[in-house]
């Protein structure tokens, strides 16, 4: 089975995440399938890169989102859109809406990436 879970990088007592589709048997550190995003809890707000488009891809072939990734994903508004992909709407259309969002979220100059 596939997860879609958290991938710690970063030095010591300087944690941040890659989100990766890996098996659900390998370690926490271990062997990945595919880096979906990024996410660094140590800013503020906490900076949140997903490559959508390839999650609704893992999701829609039975990927699992650990209850972590679960939470990035509800606070981002990715649950609500995924719904709307496999209800049927055009994957452009959310992809667009996604792109505004992160735009908005990543207001702070400070850790916005240019």
């Amino acid at each position: 089975m596939v997860r879609i879970r958290l991938r710690r990088v970063g030095g010591k007592k300087q944690p941040s995440y890659r989100i990766v589709a890996a098996d659900k048997e390998s370690p926490r550190d271990g062997r990945f399938l595919e880096i979906l995003g990024f996410y660094n809890p140590r800013t503020e707000p906490p900076t949140i890169q997903l490559n959508e488009e390839r999650i609704y891809d893992w999701m829609s072939k039975g990927a699992q989102p650990s209850a972590s990734v679960e939470k990035i994903f509800h606070s981002v508004g990715l649950n609500d859109r995924y719904e709307r992909f496999s209800a049927g709407e055009a994957i452009e259309t959310l992809i667009t809406e996604a792109t505004n969002a992160e735009q908005e979220r990543s207001g702070s100059p400070k850790t916005r990436r240019d």
